[in-house]
């Protein structure tokens, strides 16, 4: 199906379609430019036909010369195993447009995010509250992503004004922003009735740095090193998708040797956060050996890394064009002989928690997302599989994973026990996966090309530990990065956690939010 046939579907559900312009500027990418009349019904439209929640929802500050805001509302259609965007102009002097959100759940996030980043206003959205600038210390009417900002305006401050749940017996318990352990800070506002939970607000955004803003002005050789440092633990995954949009403007297109190398790393990334988040839960529901003997594990995989790369955390690896280690056959040796050992670790750690009867007890039936709320929310990767929603973009985009048969591994019970299964499960295909790479790597194989500078824009996205890892660019001729949006899995991901935990109980809380394992700095940006 191409795309007059894509058009004609749209059309079939909503006559009164048209489109401006039709876009496919990459095999894997469509844009569908829109009058602003009908981009709320568009993308409705898209959401409903691609069953396909919104996977980014961003604006672009082209006010100077052209006098417009744009929006752009991505979907994914893994039948077509293509990008669609829905864009449309909006003039300064109108800055709003039609709220998605009261039809489409998860545009909800990003219409507040847009509001307070550009001042632009999602009309009908009941919700707008600040997500990242907090009122309480970020004056009105300072919009930090469009281009004239410079400098923070003195003005009023606010309050964050909480959702409330009132009633006889009710009663509110907030922890955070700053937690006993080494995560990040977030505020968490229980209403609780009795023991059982019946409402939790999360409040984040006090890792804000203004990311986004940070990677303008930057050339792709600058701009890389700061998508490893977007989220620590998701360093590879990052560079990835950053490299992959950078590339994919660049016109350039990477060896296979890159392909398997950049497959390994991205799957011992995986490997290490996957065994560590096993080892969160266990130790949250107080089964210490079983949560140190995956330290052991994670520790074995991390000097892994730094054997291979000289990073334990895989930093310096990517570059735009390719990548900056090769695996010789020395190195190819050790990365299986190793492999073999951390398989057979893992296999007796998973065996320890199985043989638990009060283990089970505590991770069976806890902290529940069912695949309807997921599917509402716009629930992705790992938690998503855990909830029967069928979704890897390893499984769908063609590439080595599809050349190596890759498995998706779903459930269905949507508890911690159906999340911690779901990790195991994948920490053994990604054992699989590194054993398959690894075979059709080549001694001297070419794995760097030196990247063109140039103007336009791309998509790139990873499978990361979590779920997708997007990044959206746009350069200019000289190929300096005029905007860069990116979203990670635990943005979509954090209202689902808010429904987990429902009906549980508050000490359930801790190893409810492991099974997640939520970024904050991969959140607030």
């Amino acid at each position: 199906m191409d795309c007059p046939e894509l058009i004609s579907e749209i059309k079939n559900k909503l006559p009164d379609f048209s489109a401006l312009c039709v876009q496919e500027d990459y095999p894997d990418q469509v844009c569908i430019k829109v009058s602003p009349e009908i981009f709320k019904g568009a993308c409705f439209t898209l959401h409903k036909m691609l069953a396909s929640p919104v996977m980014m929802l961003f604006a672009l500050d082209e006010r100077n010369g052209l006098n417009k805001f744009v929006i752009n509302c991505v979907f994914v259609s893994y039948r077509r195993r293509q990008w669609i965007t829905v864009s449309t102009d909006i003039l300064q002097e109108s800055a709003y447009f039609d709220s998605l959100a009261k039809t489409i759940y998860s545009a909800s996030l990003f219409e507040r995010e847009i509001w307070e980043m550009f001042g632009i206003q999602a009309r009908g959205n009941p919700d707008l509250r600040r997500l990242h600038l907090h009122d309480e210390v970020w004056p009105q009417e300072n919009y930090p992503l469009r281009k004239d900002f410079q400098k923070v305006h003195e003005g009023n401050l606010g309050e964050y004004k909480f959702s409330r749940v009132e009633g006889r017996g009710v009663f509110e318990v907030a922890v955070g922003p700053v937690h006993a352990g080494i995560i990040g800070p977030g505020h968490f506002r229980f209403s609780v009735s009795g023991e059982p939970i019946i409402n939790l607000e999360t409040r984040l955004g006090f890792t804000h740095r203004g990311v986004e803003k940070l990677f303008e002005g930057k050339l792709y050789s600058q701009a890389i090193n700061l998508s490893e440092s977007v989220c620590g633990n998701s360093v590879f995954a990052h560079s990835l998708a950053f490299a992959q949009a950078a590339e994919k403007i660049s016109g350039l297109v990477i060896s296979a040797q890159v392909a398997y190398l950049r497959g390994i790393f991205l799957e011992l990334e995986r490997m290490y956060n996957h065994v560590n988040d096993i080892g969160g839960i266990a130790i949250d529901v107080g089964f210490s050996f079983p949560a140190a003997f995956a330290s052991i594990i994670k520790e074995a995989i991390l000097q892994l890394n730094d054997s291979l790369c000289a990073s334990r955390y895989l930093k310096k690896v990517n570059l735009v064009g390719g990548v900056s280690v090769d695996i010789d056959s020395a190195k190819k040796y050790l990365l299986l002989c190793s492999l073999k050992n951390i398989k057979k670790d893992f296999n007796e750690l998973v065996k320890i928690l199985n043989d638990s009867v009060s283990f089970m007890d505590r991770v069976d039936t806890t902290g529940i997302l069912k695949r309807k709320t997921a599917q509402d929310l716009g629930v992705v990767g790992l938690v998503g599989r855990a909830s029967g929603i069928s979704t890897d973009l390893r499984r769908y985009f063609p590439g080595v994973y599809e050349e190596a048969k890759f498995k998706m591994i779903t459930q269905e019970s949507g508890d911690v026990l159906a999340r911690l299964k779901v990790r195991a499960l994948e920490f053994f295909e990604s054992c699989r996966l590194i054993e398959e790479f690894s075979e059709k790597l080549v001694t001297g194989g070419n794995i760097r090309v030196n990247p063109e500078q140039k103007g336009g824009s791309a998509l790139g996205y990873v499978e990361g530990c979590r779920g997708p890892v997007l990044y959206w660019l746009k350069t200019d001729s000289a190929g300096v990065i005029q905007r860069a949006k990116i979203v990670d899995a635990s943005f979509h991901n954090w209202q689902g956690l808010t429904f987990a935990v429902l009906g549980n109980i508050i000490p359930d809380f801790p190893v409810c939010n492991k099974s997640f394992n939520l970024s904050y700095s991969g959140n607030d940006l």
